[in-house]
C-alpha cells in the first residue's frame, strides 16, 4: 500500500490578486537574553511576533518556518543579531519585507528611597525591527510613574489628588543606549518614581516628594523630551504619557515626537 503524497497547499496559486502586507505568527513565548547594565545580561521570556509580506499569486505561507528560525537562534535573540534574523526571514520566505517584534519584561533591583529595602521592579520593553530595502529598528521602554496634579494642589485647602501613570518612550538609535538610563531619565521627569517595596518611612518620603513636585501629564512629556534630546545616541524618539486619573472617569494623555536633522 503506497503512502499518500503530502500536498503543499500553501505554495498553491491564489486568483484574487490581493497582496498581503503581513502574514506570520503572533504571541510566540520564547526565552531571550537582554543586556543588563549591572549584571551584564539577564534571561527573560519574550512574546514574539514575526511577519513577512505575501505576493498575491501565493495562497499561503509556511508558518513552521518562523519557529524554525527562532530555534536556530535559541537563547541568542538579542539587539545585536536582530538584523541577522530579519535577513534570514526575508531569504527563507523569499519575501520583500520582514518584520520582527519582541516584547519582554525587564527587571531591575530597586532600593526604597529611605529604608533601602530592595525589590524587583518590572518594566515592559520591546524591540521592533523591519527590513525592506532599508532597515528600521525601534526600542520601546514603558516606565510607570507617580504624578500629583498641580491644579488640585493649588486650589485645595488639604492635599492634592495623585495618580499612577505610564510613560512610553520609543527610540531610533545612533549607538548603544542602556535601558536603565532611559528608565532613570523618565523617572526623574515625573513627580516621583514608583517602587515595588516601600516601608512606612519610604511612603512618607514618596508622598511628600511627589507633593512638592506636582506635574501635569504635559509637564512629564516635556521633561522627558528635554532630557532625551540631550542624549546624542538617540536620533529619533517619541514620548507618550497616560495618567490613570484618580478623581476623573478618564485618563489624561500627552504625546511628543522629535528627530534630529
Amino acid at each position: 500500500m503506497s503512502k499518500k503524497a503530502l500536498s503543499d497547499i500553501q505554495s498553491g496559486p491564489d486568483f484574487r490578486r490581493i497582496d498581503i502586507d503581513k502574514v506570520g505568527v503572533k504571541g510566540v513565548s520564547y526565552p531571550i537574553i537582554v543586556l543588563d547594565k549591572k549584571n551584564k545580561f539577564q534571561h527573560t521570556v519574550a512574546s514574539i511576533n514575526m511577519y513577512v509580506d505575501l505576493p498575491h499569486q501565493f495562497k499561503g505561507t509556511h508558518m513552521s518556518r518562523f519557529v524554525e528560525i527562532l530555534n536556530e537562534h535559541r537563547r541568542e535573540i538579542t539587539v545585536h543579531n536582530f538584523p541577522i534574523i530579519l535577513e534570514k526571514m526575508k531569504k527563507r520566505f523569499n519575501a520583500s519585507t520582514a518584520h520582527l517584534e519582541v516584547e519582554f519584561p525587564y527587571f531591575i533591583e530597586k532600593a526604597a528611597p529611605v529604608s533601602k529595602a530592595k525589590g524587583l521592579m518590572e518594566y515592559r520593553c520591546a524591540y521592533r525591527g523591519t527590513l525592506h530595502t532599508e532597515r528600521d529598528f525601534v526600542v520601546d521602554v514603558r516606565v510607570p510613574v507617580l504624578t500629583v496634579c498641580p491644579c488640585s494642589k493649588e486650589i485645595s485647602d488639604r492635599g492634592a489628588h495623585n495618580q499612577r501613570g505610564l510613560v512610553t518612550v520609543s527610540m531610533r538609535l545612533a549607538g548603544f543606549v542602556w535601558i536603565e538610563d532611559i528608565i532613570k531619565t523618565v523617572e526623574a521627569s515625573a513627580s516621583s518614581p514608583v517602587y515595588s517595596l516601600l516601608k512606612r518611612v519610604d511612603e512618607k518620603h514618596v508622598t511628600e516628594r511627589s507633593f512638592d513636585n506636582p506635574m501635569f501629564v504635559e509637564d512629564v512629556v516635556r521633561e522627558v523630551a528635554m532630557n532625551l534630546g540631550r542624549m546624542k545616541k538617540i536620533k529619533w524618539f517619541s514620548v507618550e504619557a497616560e495618567n490613570w486619573e484618580s478623581i476623573h472617569n478618564h485618563s489624561a494623555y500627552a504625546f511628543v515626537e522629535r528627530g534630529r536633522g
